[in-house]
């Protein structure tokens, strides 16, 4: 923080000295939006394919874990959507035809089961007429007759089961089992992908903070990357300077160690002063105010370096 206030204050009397020079023209230096790029897991560092200051393109892989758990965690999702997939394909199919072909089986035989006993009944109640059988032969005669009665009821009710075949409840709830198996796939895959670190814009690679073999934590940054094919000038503007300057005003950057400026355009300035409140100083004191601005390098030209001090010349007539 004392690093910062010092660097802050020396900026702002920079500014100043600039200002009765050229009131157009305010000081900073070179910099870069920086990404910092965190683990999501707690798995050792596999493979590292970049060195500090390589220059990496959106998308490009820079940092890989280990991924053993994960992909076996892959394969076990994939399966479990395979199995509820094959099950819902079954449900829609309906009833095999063998399994049809055996319930209407079982209904013959019931049938022919029902008339067995039908005969048996009348022939002992014939003879028992005659005094030739006992009667506990005829009650088991009856309840044999009820027994197959009540037989060809539950082979007539499977019958009709199969050839109803599948309800549309359970089609529903074989379609939503197949759509959970499918979101923890791809739950799975994102877990995999989140594995490999990749470069989220054009850049270069600033600083590696982890080394193979390590196991970060979650959340701890492995890789800084410095965005962008330019860094731009942040500079402080003095609040004298703040009215004529906003999004889009034309700039010269005179970077220190080049002959020529380069062509820039402001892409922000801050709406809030960077020190002080303004309520808080006199008349007397509110020229010390100071906005940062952010003003990008528009000429086609090689990546200068981040740090270089700079001194910006707004344009003021032209971009307004």
């Amino acid at each position: 923080m004392k690093t910062n206030l010092i660097l802050l204050l020396m900026m702002t009397a920079l500014a100043g000295c600039a200002a009765d020079e050229d009131p157009n023209r305010v000081v900073g230096e070179l910099a870069s939006d920086r990404h910092e790029l965190s683990a999501e897991v707690s798995e050792p560092i596999r493979s590292i394919f970049v060195v500090e200051g390589e220059a990496v393109v959106a998308g490009q892989a820079l940092v890989e874990q280990d991924n053993t758990r994960a992909t076996a965690r892959m394969a076990e999702a994939e399966a479990a959507l395979a199995q509820q997939q094959a099950r819902l394909d079954e449900l829609v199919r309906g009833p095999r035809a063998e399994q049809i072909s055996a319930a209407r089986a079982n209904v013959e035989g019931a049938n022919r089961d029902l008339d067995f006993r039908q005969s048996e009944l009348a022939r002992i109640q014939e003879i028992h007429a005659r005094g030739l059988a006992s009667s506990e032969l005829l009650d088991r005669a009856r309840a044999a007759l009820d027994a197959a009665e009540a037989n060809l009821k539950l082979r007539l009710a499977q019958l009709e089961e199969r050839l109803a075949g599948t309800t549309v409840e359970e089609l529903a709830q074989a379609e939503q089992a197949v759509k959970q198996a499918a979101a923890r796939r791809d739950q799975a895959a994102v877990d995999l992908e989140r594995h490999t670190l990749r470069a989220p814009v054009d850049g270069i690679a600033d600083t590696r903070l982890f080394e193979l073999g390590e196991r970060p934590s979650p959340g701890q940054p492995l890789i800084i990357l410095l965005g962008g094919s330019q860094p731009y000038a942040r500079v402080f503007v003095p609040e004298t300077q703040r009215v004529h300057i906003r999004a889009g005003t034309e700039a010269r950057i005179h970077v220190d160690g080049l002959e020529t400026p380069v062509n820039g355009r402001v892409r922000w300035i801050s709406s809030e002063a960077a020190f002080t409140p303004y309520f808080a100083l006199t008349e007397r004191d509110r020229g010390r105010l100071s906005f940062i601005a952010k003003v990008d390098i528009t000429d086609d030209r090689e990546r200068l370096p981040d740090g270089v001090p700079v001194e910006v010349e707004f344009l003021t007539g032209q971009g307004q």
